[in-house]
């Protein structure tokens, strides 16, 4: 069985290396990215093999909120989650639909679990 693939953004790098380690643990293939505009030129690349977009809201050169969005543009139901500490609150106004808003601090468990959570929702929808 081919492995899913999960970017994850993040300009802390100790965060995206965290996540990183966690969701390659739990058997998923993943690309990691530090900034909005090479998020958006990864969703691009990977196209239809993108099966998850885990992202921080600030990115410093933009944000998570236009990173999903365009991902969303590209592919519709894509799973999305994201990770804040501080913007949380405009998750509801932000934030793509049928997505999930995690606050820093968590666990790497929560990651883990929130993008297998939506997969397997959205492959219930098929």
């Amino acid at each position: 069985m081919e492995k899913l693939t999960v970017l994850v953004l993040d300009d802390e790098h100790l965060i995206a290396l965290l996540v990183e380690t966690a969701l390659l643990e739990a058997g998923f293939s993943v690309v990691v990215e530090h900034d909005a505009a090479s998020g958006m030129s990864q969703i691009k690349a990977l196209g239809a093999d993108l099966s998850a977009l885990v992202t921080d809201i600030r990115l410093g050169s933009g944000s998570g909120w236009d990173v999903a969005k365009h991902a969303r543009g590209m592919r519709l139901g894509l799973p999305v989650v994201y990770m804040s500490g501080d913007s949380a609150h405009e998750w509801a106004a932000e934030g793509v639909p049928k997505s999930v808003m995690i606050q820093k601090p968590f666990t790497v468990a929560q990651i883990v679990g929130a993008v297998t959570t939506l997969l397997n929702s959205e492959s219930s929808l098929i």
